[in-house]
C-alpha cells in the first residue's frame, strides 16, 4: 500500500480500553462523523443540494445547519459540476470540503472537476498543491429507482490515478472511514449504498477513525474466501451462515477501501482457503472484481485449487420492476450457489 497522508490515527494497541459504543443507523453514523469532524476542525465544510434545512435526500446532514450555520453547511444550486468545482477550489485554498452528490448516476456531470482537477492537481503542481476533498455519494439498486438512479459506478473512479475510493458496508465503518477520508489530504470518492442507510449496528461513540486501505475479515473460514464490499457484504455474510450449516466454512472479507487496496489481507485469506469468489453489484464487464481476480491470479496462482471466480451484476441497466431488479444483481441464493460450487468442485 502507498504511504498514508492521513492525519495521525488513534492507537488501537492491545490492552487499551475498548471504546464505548451505541447502536446507530448507518445514516446516523455518517451524520455523527460529520458533526465530530466539523467540531474538531473549523476548516471542514459541507456542500450539496438540499443538505441544509432538508437534511439531505437521505437525512445524513440533518441538524447540521442549526449547529454550524449556513457558512459551513452550504446549500448549492442543482448543478453537480458547479458544486464539485466549488469544493475543489475550496480544498485548494485550505478548506476540507465534503461535497454531496445526491446520486452517483449524476457524477458524470462533474467528471471534469473530479478527474481533471481534483485528482490531478497534486501531481500537476509537483506536490505543492493538495486537494483534501471528499465527494460523498450513493449508488446501488433495490429501491425501485430505475436505471438513472441505481447505478454502481465505483470502477469508473478506481481507474483514475489520484483518487481514493471507499465503500463502507457497516455503520461503524461508515463513521470511521468518513472521518479518515475527511482528514486525508487527497480526494476521496465516498460511496454509500442507498439500502444501507437504515441498517443498524454498534458504533463507537466520540472520535472514531478507520484507516483507509485496510480490509476487514468479517467472518473467519477455511474452505472458500468471499471478497466483497458495500451491500453485498450483508448478502455474503448471510450466505456464509447458510453454507456453514452445510459444512462449508466461508471466510468473508470486506474490502471497504477499493483504492488503496489491502491486497495483503486478501492474498493471505486466499492462500489459506485456496478458493476465492469475488462478489459485487456492479456489472461484471469492467467491474472492480476483475482487478481483484487478476491480482490473485498474478500473485497467488500457485496457491489456488480453482480459478478465481466473479459473481456480479448482469450487463443491463437496472430495471424498475422489483422482480427484474432483484434478478440482475447477486442475491444471497446466488452467492450460496457459487460458493458451494467452488468449495466442492
Amino acid at each position: 500500500m502507498p504511504p498514508s497522508r492521513t492525519a495521525p490515527l488513534p492507537s488501537s494497541g492491545a490492552g487499551e480500553d475498548q471504546p464505548q459504543t451505541r447502536e446507530m443507523f448507518y445514516a446516523e453514523a455518517l451524520n455523527d462523523a460529520l458533526r465530530i469532524e466539523m467540531q474538531r476542525d473549523p476548516k471542514v465544510i459541507v456542500l450539496g443540494e438540499d443538505i441544509a434545512e432538508h437534511g439531505g435526500a437521505f437525512q445524513v446532514t440533518a441538524g447540521l445547519l442549526a449547529e454550524f450555520g449556513p457558512e459551513r453547511i452550504r446549500q448549492t444550486p442543482i448543478s453537480e459540476i458547479g458544486l464539485v468545482g466549488t469544493a475543489v477550489g475550496a480544498a485548494l485554498t485550505g478548506l476540507r470540503p465534503v461535497a454531496e452528490l445526491m446520486y452517483i448516476d449524476f457524477s458524470g456531470l462533474a467528471m471534469d472537476q473530479i478527474v481533471n482537477q481534483a485528482a490531478q492537481n497534486r501531481f500537476m503542481f509537483g506536490g505543492q498543491a493538495r486537494v483534501p476533498l471528499v465527494v460523498r455519494t450513493q449508488g446501488g439498486s433495490g429501491r425501485g429507482n430505475a436505471a438513472q438512479h441505481s447505478k454502481s459506478l465505483e470502477a469508473w473512479f478506481t481507474h483514475v490515478a489520484g483518487l481514493k475510493v471507499v465503500m463502507p458496508a457497516t455503520p461503524a465503518d461508515a463513521k470511521g472511514l468518513l472521518a479518515a477520508a475527511i482528514r486525508d489530504d487527497d480526494p476521496v470518492i465516498f460511496i454509500e449504498h442507498k439500502l444501507l442507510y437504515r441498517t443498524k449496528g454498534q458504533v463507537p461513540t466520540g472520535e472514531h477513525v478507520v484507516p483507509l486501505g485496510h480490509a476487514d475479515v468479517k467472518r473467519e473460514g477455511t474452505d472458500v474466501t468471499i471478497v466483497t464490499w458495500s451491500r453485498e457484504l450483508l448478502f455474503s455474510l448471510e450466505a456464509a451462515a447458510t453454507l456453514a450449516d452445510e459444512g462449508i466454512s466461508a471466510e468473508v472479507i470486506d474490502v471497504r477501501s477499493l483504492v488503496p487496496l489491502d491486497k495483503e489481507t486478501i492474498l493471505a485469506s486466499v492462500r489459506k482457503t485456496r478458493r476465492v469468489l469475488v462478489v459485487h453489484e456492479a456489472i461484471k464487464r469492467g467491474g472492480y472484481g476483475g482487478e481483484i481476480a487478476a491480482l490473485i491470479a498474478e500473485e497467488a496462482f500457485d496457491d489456488l485449487d480453482a480459478p478465481p471466480r466473479r459473481l456480479a451484476g448482469l450487463e443491463t441497466p437496472i430495471p424498475y420492476a422489483q422482480p427484474l431488479e432483484l434478478g440482475v444483481v447477486p442475491q444471497v441464493a446466488d452467492i450460496i450457489t457459487a460458493a458451494r460450487e467452488l468449495a466442492t468442485g
